[in-house]
């Protein structure tokens, strides 16, 4: 006979179950079909953030700069230090040879009483004579030994300013490294934007900023303003000879510079020697607050931060190394935030 028996209907939990399935599946289908598609930046948009990326690495470069001078400083003064501890060590060692070889000869003399010697002597006026100079060397050696002691303290200061010079040399080397991981990370992230567009887009950016120096090099009128001083001409004149140079972050010449290492590579030109970093260099001379009494050659600084210098070149025009990407170049001075020229 055949089975009459009702299937079995499923439990209430695993209708529960999958209901919530299905519901989830739908959910995330529906999600799937209403989402947008990310859309790729456009080549503008790219270019914004790319040269703010570019500005940002410039203030990283600008700190680079400073703890790479600090460095350099701070090894010229260990140096020294060290070389002042070796001079003065071969003088503390000259003393202790001179008190040595004189107590070494009274030693061999002995210690006979001054009288009985007197009396002992076949040439009275003779021993008087060395009984003299036995006297002057006593007090020179009590001098001798003065000196040793003064020496001792002197090497000691020394060496404590070399251990407390060294230890700053490693904090330094280590903000070094900091900062140059930064600028480094900034360029590299500038880099992965461009990537993202076409070939077209890339060549339409780089005949822009072909065409960008080309036009300032060209084509500037730099009207009729006076030079601020024989000097400050002589080094916007180096300055003016490195037109087309490329930017490099940390060059300082003569093929590739910053913005500082451009300004103080042209004064150095002239024979002038300024700090490295723009920063410095803004406290280097006399302030200059209103564009209207700047003069060819003095230093135009930009940003709140000071991060960026250039060289005022007349009617509103300013000769600068850009950044990442560009040549040194005029350029108006309305294009960055002005804060103040400098007047060395």
């Amino acid at each position: 006979m055949a089975s009459h028996r009702r299937p079995k209907q499923p439990s209430r939990a695993r209708v529960t179950l999958l209901t919530t399935a299905a519901a989830a599946a739908v959910a995330l289908t529906s999600q799937a079909a209403n989402a947008a598609p990310s859309e790729k930046p456009s080549k503008d948009e790219v270019k914004s953030k790319v040269d703010k990326l570019y500005e940002d690495a410039e203030q990283a470069t600008e700190k680079y700069n400073g703890a790479k001078e600090k460095q350099e400083k701070l090894q010229k003064e260990i140096s020294t230090i060290q070389d002042d501890v070796a001079r003065g060590q071969q003088e503390l060692n000259e003393l202790r040879e001179s008190i040595g070889q004189a107590a070494a000869a009274q030693y061999r003399s002995g210690s006979i009483d001054s009288s009985l010697q007197l009396f002992l002597s076949s040439d009275p006026d003779d021993y008087l004579d060395k009984a003299s100079t036995a006297d002057q060397l006593s007090a020179q050696q009590v001098e001798s030994l003065k000196k040793i002691q003064d020496k001792q303290r002197e090497l000691a200061q020394d060496r404590a300013e070399a251990s407390d010079k060294l230890e700053d040399l490693s904090s330094t080397r280590t903000e070094l490294g900091k900062k140059k991981k930064e600028v480094q990370a900034k360029l590299a992230e500038a880099q992965k934007l461009l990537n993202t567009l076409t070939a077209e887009e890339k060549a339409a950016l780089a005949a822009s900023d072909a065409r960008a120096s080309r036009d300032a090099g060209e084509r500037v009128d730099l009207g009729n303003t006076g030079a601020a001083s024989g000097r400050a001409m002589a080094a916007f004149q180096a300055a003016q000879s490195k037109i087309g140079s490329p930017y490099s972050y940390g060059a300082t010449g003569p093929s590739t510079f910053d913005c500082s290492g451009l300004t103080s590579w042209a004064f150095a030109q002239a024979g002038v020697g300024i700090p490295r970093t723009s920063q410095a260099q803004a406290n280097a001379g006399t302030r200059i607050y209103s564009q209207s009494d700047l003069k060819v050659g003095d230093l135009v600084i930009f940003y709140g931060d000071q991060h960026h210098v250039g060289f005022y070149a007349g009617n509103g025009q300013v000769l600068h190394a850009p950044r990442t990407g560009t040549v040194v170049r005029y350029e108006s001075i309305n294009n960055m935030p002005y804060q103040f020229g400098v007047r060395i």
